[in-house]
């Protein structure tokens, strides 16, 4: 009967770092980071962040092609409409059954629609959200400097009166 390991061995990498100890140098250097498009699993990925278009995914779009999107507008308008065609699958699916295919369809294509405008939001969101958490920063650091001037003011304050009842200039403070 063969005895087998409930682990695997560690890779032979560790003999990389033997002399770590002695010397952190000894350690090789990290691999440069990835640049440009690399295969993972046998799918072929890319580093540029980069919201393909719906036509790339094969999506016909709903609201403008321009460059300068009055979002709201277009997502109120996608809400509009997904409001009216739930609406008409409700009637459907009540007079007719068969024919509630086309409506789901179109109700996808809607919510694929409202999906890539709000995927689209996100380096606004990504920023607006930096921006804030910095904001906030500032601000307890604000209040971090204030409140150690106001306890350097109330030790100042402690210490003059200190010197003055050690210099005896001033009468001692009745005992408690």
């Amino acid at each position: 009967m063969a005895t087998s390991s409930a682990y695997p061995p560690p890779p032979p990498y560790y003999r990389l770092y033997k002399d770590y100890e002695k010397d952190p140098s000894s350690a090789p250097e990290p691999p440069p980071p990835v640049d440009g498009p690399y295969q993972l699993f046998g799918a072929t990925y890319t580093t540029d962040v980069v919201l393909p278009s719906l036509e790339d995914q094969g999506v016909r779009q709903l609201y403008p092609k321009s460059p300068n999107i009055d979002f709201k507008k277009e997502l109120r308008t996608l809400n509009r409409e997904l409001q009216l065609h739930i609406l008409e699958l409700a009637d459907i699916l009540v007079e007719r059954p068969s024919q509630y295919a086309r409506r789901v369809e179109e109700i996808s294509l809607i919510f694929k629609n409202l999906h890539h405008l709000l995927n689209s939001l996100r380096p606004h969101q990504a920023r607006a959200t930096l921006i804030h958490m910095l904001e906030s920063q500032i601000q307890r650091r604000k209040q971090a400097v204030e409140d150690i001037k106001q306890r350097r003011e109330e030790a100042q304050k402690l210490l003059g009166e200190s010197l003055l009842i050690l210099d005896g200039n001033q009468p001692s403070l009745p005992a408690m």
